[in-house]
This record gives C-alpha cells, sequence and structure tokens, in this order.
C-alpha cells in the first residue's frame, strides 16, 4: 500500500511540475554595444580624396578615438581598409587601417 501512495504521489508531482514549467522562457541579458553618435561626412574635397573611417590611436596606455575624415590615396585605385579590433589571448587589441 506504501508503494502505491508512494508511486502515485511521485506520478503526481511530475504532472504538477511539468504543468507548472511549461510556460517556462530563457532569458538572455546582453550589454548592446553602442556605436556613438553619427557622424555626417563632409563634402569631398576632390574625386582623389577617400573617406578614412574613424581609427583607434594608442595615447598614453589607452586607445583614443581619432574621427573620420578625408585623405588622397596614395595611389591610383588604392582604397582604405578600415581598422578592426582582433581577439588576442588576453583580450582584444587594435588592428589600424592600411591602404591596399
Amino acid at each position: 500500500m506504501k508503494t502505491l501512495k508512494r508511486i502515485l504521489f511521485m506520478s503526481a508531482a511530475v504532472v504538477l511540475f511539468s504543468t507548472v514549467n511549461s510556460n517556462a522562457q530563457i532569458v538572455v541579458r546582453a550589454r548592446l554595444y553602442h556605436r556613438g553618435p553619427v557622424v555626417v561626412r563632409p563634402a569631398r574635397p576632390s574625386a582623389n580624396h577617400v573617406w578614412v573611417e574613424s581609427e583607434w590611436v594608442p595615447r598614453g596606455g589607452t586607445y583614443v578615438e581619432r574621427p573620420g575624415y578625408w585623405a588622397v590615396a596614395p595611389r591610383p585605385r588604392a582604397a582604405w581598409v578600415p581598422g578592426h579590433w582582433d581577439r588576442r589571448h588576453r583580450g582584444y587589441a587594435w588592428v589600424p587601417g592600411y591602404w591596399r
């Protein structure tokens, strides 16, 4: 008799537990990256100028953002490849942009 009560109690607990958790949701919290203010490009000075995106420049043991600017390409049909953050062993390092 005790085993029958135990089986009924366990099955009732399983049914109740599955009913209660059927509406369970997974919540993921993340900090979204904020790009900062929108930068409006000034007018292009000439057809030879290429827009260089903002860059991070090392200064005083930290990185400082240098805003974008127009630059004359060093050679015809040169393209600016923007810099990017590269994941390293102990964090991230800034890889500066270059002319391709």
